[in-house]
């Protein structure tokens, strides 16, 4: 089994992962893990999808933000939350925050989608539009925490939100024991973290496998680094894993614990879309069908092992994934 030790003193360690689950629950749904049945076929051995689309608020991110907030001293709810984001933790944080009592600030960048944008302000959170990368956003969040006294959610690279992630690993291995390989999105890193420490608990010998978009492929060139790095642009259509650079800590952990990072193209994450959509019912956003993507596209090594591909997310218009709609 691979060493975790590093990661049990960063407040990442069994009890923390455990604990984090009933305060995830308040908030999140245990999203069902479907096996499917075309994709199986094509593969050559069972492939399941597990259905982050279907969690509430959309995405993954509802996990995270959840065990996040849930940690906030009485008197740190009392002063509100600040996030920025490209959509899904936005709207994570904006639901959280609800439940929670306490306001939310979210800045978003000036082309997140529209249908983002309104689920934020609609789930009574106030909306801050700033720049289009990660670092302008970040920025403008870090100036309005230290104006209004608010608290900062940070988006991946922090234990509680990686912790709060992790509960999506634990329901794979619940869900599907034989479990070989796990295909996860990678943004930031903590859904990929939170997965990969799951498994690295429970389940020693699972490869997890990240995908990221080629033109914001920042983990895959951290990796040949070997540090984090910041890329000179980040550009995809999976607008969700276009931060320009990992965390610390959420490279730390995919560098000791994820077997592999690879990178699809534009189009593969589209075709993916789309199939999800029309073969198996599934509303997909381009960021969370990049697994299903490194599978069709080959871009991915399953080893013939039973094969878990977690989609992300499904804020998404289907009209744009069809190219009936105009994307903003």
């Amino acid at each position: 089994m691979t060493d975790v030790a590093g990661f049990e003193k960063e407040e990442l360690g069994p009890a923390e992962l455990r604990e984090a689950r009933p305060r995830v629950a308040h908030n999140a749904r245990v999203t069902p893990l479907l096996v499917s049945e075309v994709l199986s076929e094509r593969a050559g051995h069972r492939v399941a999808l597990k259905c982050e689309n279907l969690q509430a608020g959309g995405a993954f991110k509802m996990r995270g933000a959840t065990n996040f907030i849930a940690r906030l001293a009485p008197d740190e709810r009392a002063r509100g939350v600040i996030t920025y984001s490209s959509g899904n933790h936005a709207i994570a944080v904006a639901h959280a925050a609800r439940r929670a009592g306490t306001r939310a600030v979210v800045v978003m960048p000036r082309t997140a989608p529209a249908l983002k944008r309104e689920r934020v302000r609609g789930l009574g959170a106030e909306v801050d539009l700033a720049g289009t990368t990660s670092l302008e956003r970040k920025e403008r969040a870090e100036a309005l925490q230290k104006e209004r006294g608010l608290v900062m959610v940070p988006p991946f690279d922090h234990p509680w939100i990686i912790a709060g992630q992790s509960t999506c690993g634990v329901e794979v291995l619940e869900q599907m024991p034989d479990a070989g390989t796990v295909l996860v999105p990678v943004g930031g890193g903590g859904l990929i973290s939170g997965v990969a420490l799951a498994c690295a608990y429970h389940r020693a010998g699972i490869r997890v496998i990240g995908v990221e978009p080629e033109g914001a492929a920042k983990m895959a060139a951290s990796l040949r680094a070997g540090a984090p790095v910041t890329l000179p642009s980040a550009r995809s259509i999976a607008d969700g894993l276009v931060p320009s650079r990992p965390g610390d800590l959420t490279f730390a952990i995919t560098r000791s614990l994820v077997a592999d990072v690879v990178t699809v193209a534009d189009e593969a994450i589209r075709e993916a879309a789309v199939f999800l959509l029309k073969s198996e019912h599934l509303l997909v956003e381009w960021s969370g069908a990049v697994g299903v993507a490194a599978l069709l596209s080959g871009a991915a090594r399953t080893f013939e092992v039973p094969t878990a591909v977690v989609l992300s997310g499904g804020n998404a218009d289907p009209a744009i994934l069809l190219g009936l709609g105009e994307a903003p």
